[in-house]
């Protein structure tokens, strides 16, 4: 990873996924994808929760979970802030978060157990 500037972007996730419903993953990978890009800009990224109802672990895993498998986590917590999120949300911002960073440090070990399960070498 570059180093990352002090520029922040804020991305309004209402203005993203173009209504105040976030419950779609396909939803969510639009708003990876803006993250994701921010990043890869060495932009810090203010996402901004504001005015938006309804937040699901689908779309939080593909929108924020699927960061830690592309990116440092240490590099996503660094440069990821979230506002307007609502109180009861922030449980579930939470798990996402950790469950994403232990998947993604752990990912060999899953898919290893995964292989045995299913006895499948593609998995």
């Amino acid at each position: 990873m570059g180093i990352v500037t002090t520029e922040t972007i804020k991305i309004r996730v209402i203005e993203v996924t173009e209504g105040i419903c976030c419950v779609a993953a396909c939803d969510g990978q639009k708003v990876h994808d803006r993250i994701a890009g921010a990043f890869r800009e060495n932009k810090r990224v203010e996402l901004s929760f504001e005015d938006t109802d309804d937040l699901t672990p689908a779309f939080l895993n593909a929108a924020l979970g699927q960061l830690y498998g592309s990116f440092p986590g240490e590099f996503v917590e660094e440069n990821l802030f979230f506002t307007g999120v609502a109180p009861e949300d922030e449980l579930i911002l939470k798990r996402v978060v950790e469950r994403a960073k232990g998947y993604f440090e752990h990912a060999d070990s899953y898919r290893q157990a995964f292989r045995e399960v299913i006895g499948d070498e593609d998995a």
